[in-house]
């Protein structure tokens, strides 16, 4: 067996009760070095762990390929939901078995998000672009969205300098291509990592990261600065009215 379970969006704590039962019960759990790490209290004093980052991804994925094929019950841990961003990271997974994998959905940072500003999904559209390739094609699509009146709800890409994709570079792009200013805006850090930061007691903890908000207009956006942990919502200049009966 393998299966690819997505952990959640950073606290064990918001990964699902099937998801913990096969970890615990798994031969092999894989996956990112900071994935692995919110689920390590899960893992088996007996179970193989295999970490991996973008650049030996392709040989670890080999080496769980290998234990999947002879027969242990095998974990491949991925961070928020497979579906929402982890889709190349599933295909490189499916690659290296040589078939098709089961997988299991988790909760990700863009449903905390929805939950924490009251944004409904019906009226809503999720785009990342934390992916590998041309980001084109999503970034024209961020611009429809906001056109057609609905709501964004953005993973913007961290990575290096040549092709980062971060709030300010995202907010900048669009007003380039007309998108109005005015547009409200919010940018949310470290979602879901309050929590980790109290101790038993309630209190803060020292040198703990808390999760932060901003809220402000496209223009204004353009000009700010963000951690890798982030994720963006831009709202639409006319929300959909009530449909319930008076």
């Amino acid at each position: 067996m393998i299966i690819c379970i997505g952990a959640g969006p950073g606290d064990v704590g918001y990964l699902t009760l099937r998801g913990a039962e096969l970890i615990r019960n798994a031969e092999v759990v894989a996956g990112f070095d900071a994935v692995v790490n919110v689920i390590q209290s899960l893992i088996p004093v007996t179970a193989q762990t295999v970490l991996m980052n973008y650049r030996d991804q392709t040989a670890q994925l080999a080496t769980v390929a290998e234990a999947h094929h002879a027969g242990k019950r095998c974990v491949v841990v991925f961070m928020g939901d497979i579906h929402f961003s982890g889709f190349q990271y599933l295909e490189r997974v499916e690659r290296a078995c040589g078939h098709p994998v089961e997988t299991l959905p988790g909760i990700s940072s863009a449903q905390i998000l929805a939950s924490r500003a009251k944004v409904c999904f019906d009226e809503t559209t999720f785009i990342t672009f934390h992916r590998r390739g041309d980001l084109g094609p999503f970034k024209r699509h961020l611009v429809h969205v906001l056109q057609d009146q609905r709501n964004a709800i953005v993973i913007p890409c961290p990575w290096d300098a040549a092709r980062s994709f971060m709030p300010r570079h995202i907010a900048t792009y669009l007003l380039e291509q007309g998108v109005p200013p005015e547009h409200p805006t919010e940018v949310w850090e470290n979602l879901t990592r309050a929590d980790d930061c109290m101790d038993a007691g309630g209190r803060a903890m020292q040198g703990a990261i808390a999760e932060a908000e901003w809220h402000g207009s496209l223009a204004d956006c353009a000009d700010k600065e963000f951690s890798d942990m982030s994720i963006m919502l831009i709202r639409t200049l006319s929300p959909m009215s009530s449909q319930i009966e008076p």
